[in-house]
């Protein structure tokens, strides 16, 4: 008899099924997880920097056509906005048919001040993108700074004599495989690591978080199937991308960003399984990671939804100009918002500022910004993948594998 030995994925869905249960019937055994998960996302991203580094460096100096570097960036600014674009307005559609937000009171709650605090502006954005440290970027999980530096890094080194260069790419190339074997490693953790933040989740906000505003959640998640299924979908039939293998790969870091509500920490996974699915170590290296600034498809859809929404509970009727001259603001603001949790409630307390909509607002989505937060940063995810796919065709450097 053949004995069921349960894939990493498996593995995850289980771990998530056990937190559920403790999360709802033993709430306060689920809030006291919340080092299991805290160790894990750490260990996620003590990975990110040394992995971004590595393999840009690796990817740009070591192909030394910086030309090319220049084309695959433009190529993939062009892909994003079309993209992040498609996701504004089809959350504009969705708030406007379902109006989740008539009938809902605003109500203050401490918490939306301290994120209304946050909020920056376009040029702050704009420099904040700069680092004046590596190392601190680093240590504060600053992906676009890191890609920044990498990339300038990686420009210089390319100038530089090849015996004098190939020290530096021979070192950056055995990094990236150590971090590679790294993640491997950390992921044995994930399912207990998973499994601990959906305990957390539930047993803080209770199984009936599912229940509130309930309108509003259903109306984002068929907004962002609508998104999947049309946009991202009819992406990879234009691009001819095999669309089963691509969602068959991608499960593992879609997972884990939806169970953690953090992108980073399935940077990692999502860049090896882009590697193993045929897309090349360079094209991955520099795509995802400057996507997760740029890219957030699923952020940008649930902007769009969220502040249309906070006007219909104010009672606010915005004509169709004013909604598109929302929409064009949200496009710009938010390029650079981390992909970490919480980063869209500081974008939206941003907007309704500008358009003079009452900031109780971000209070009443706060309480089940968590059950929202789940699908929109797997979408992310999902849509950087699909992204470095797109853009490996593109160069005509796309060599699909047989198994994944």
């Amino acid at each position: 008899m053949k004995l069921f030995k349960p894939t990493l994925t498996q593995w995850i869905f289980i771990g998530m099924g056990i937190g559920l249960c403790i999360g709802w019937i033993f709430p306060d055994v689920g809030t006291q997880l919340r080092p299991l998960s805290i160790i894990f996302l750490r260990l996620i991203k003590s990975i990110i920097a040394p992995l971004i580094f590595a393999t840009l460096v690796v990817g740009i100096a070591g192909h030394g056509n910086l030309k090319q570097v220049g084309r695959m960036g433009l190529k993939s600014i062009i892909y994003f906005e079309i993209v992040t674009t498609l996701a504004l307005v089809i959350g504009l559609v969705a708030v406007n048919l379902t109006q989740p937000g008539v009938g809902v009171q605003l109500h203050m709650d401490p918490q939306a001040a301290d994120i209304v605090a946050k909020k920056q502006s376009i040029t702050e954005v704009i420099t904040h993108i700069v680092p004046q440290s590596f190392f601190q970027a680093a240590a504060e999980g600053e992906v676009l700074q890191i890609v920044v530096f990498a990339i300038i890094f990686s420009f210089a080194l390319a100038l530089v004599p090849l015996e004098k260069r190939t020290t530096i790419l021979s070192f950056c190339d055995s990094l990236a495989e150590t971090m590679f074997k790294f993640t491997g490693i950390v992921m044995r953790y994930a399912p207990i690591g998973v499994g601990a933040a959906i305990a957390v989740t539930v047993g803080h906000k209770g199984i009936g978080v599912m229940m509130n505003l309930g309108l509003l959640i259903l109306t984002m998640y068929g907004a962002l199937i609508v998104f999947i299924v049309f946009v991202l979908g009819g992406v990879a039939i234009l691009a001819k991308i095999p669309i089963i293998k691509f969602f068959r790969a991608v499960k593992e870091p879609a997972i884990i960003a939806f169970s953690t509500t953090s992108s980073e920490a399935a940077l990692p996974k999502a860049m090896e399984v882009m590697e193993s699915f045929g897309v090349p170590r360079r094209i991955v290296s520099f795509v995802i990671p400057t996507g997760y600034s740029f890219n957030l498809d699923g952020s940008t859809l649930y902007l769009s939804l969220a502040a249309i929404f906070v006007a219909q509970a104010a009672g606010v009727e915005l004509t169709i100009s004013q909604q598109i001259l929302m929409m064009l603001t949200l496009m710009l603001t938010s390029k650079g918002v981390a992909g970490v949790p919480r980063a869209s409630l500081v974008i939206l307390a941003g907007t309704l500022s500008s358009f003079g909509l009452p900031l109780e607002g971000v209070a009443v989505i706060l309480g089940i910004d968590e059950i929202m937060d789940m699908g929109r940063t797997a979408v992310n995810v999902v849509g950087n993948c699909l992204a470095s796919v797109v853009i490996a065709r593109w160069e005509g450097e796309f060599q699909p594998t047989q198994t994944v």
